[in-house]
């Protein structure tokens, strides 16, 4: 007997997929602290960096260094999302789920930092100079 595919297949999968999309970034914005405030300094900080004076590929990476910190604070709010599905009894290996999503946002927020300290910092120190 054939088994027949009946997945979305083209337009309408990726119609599918951004819905998807839609939902759970809509739900983290009104849901999740950590990814409004990350949302919140990529607002404020983006912008920021049109004004300083440096490439394009250093543009780029503001912007990309901002993006992975709420692309990991995602991630993050997914994984304890579901560790608390399967249990919310305390459990070392749960916690140790958590924690570990916890420490991949903190090494995203130090790159992006490093980042903007690198980049942005001796065009902040000549303003201040002049």
């Amino acid at each position: 007997m054939e088994v027949t595919d009946t997945r979305p297949r083209g337009l309408h999968r990726l119609y599918r997929a951004l819905g998807h999309s839609y939902r759970g970034l809509r739900h983290a914005v009104l849901n999740d602290t950590a990814v409004r405030e990350g949302l919140l300094a990529a607002a404020i900080l983006v912008p920021l960096s049109i004004l300083l004076p440096v490439s394009d590929l250093e543009h780029l990476l503001l912007v990309l260094s901002m993006m992975l910190v709420v692309l990991v604070e995602l991630l993050n709010s997914a994984i304890e999302a579901t560790v608390d599905r399967i249990s919310l009894e305390r459990h070392p290996l749960a916690g140790l789920a958590k924690d570990l999503a916890s420490a991949a946002v903190l090494v995203a927020v130090l790159m992006s930092g490093l980042c903007w300290v690198v980049i942005g910092g001796p065009v902040v120190v000549r303003w201040v100079q002049s």
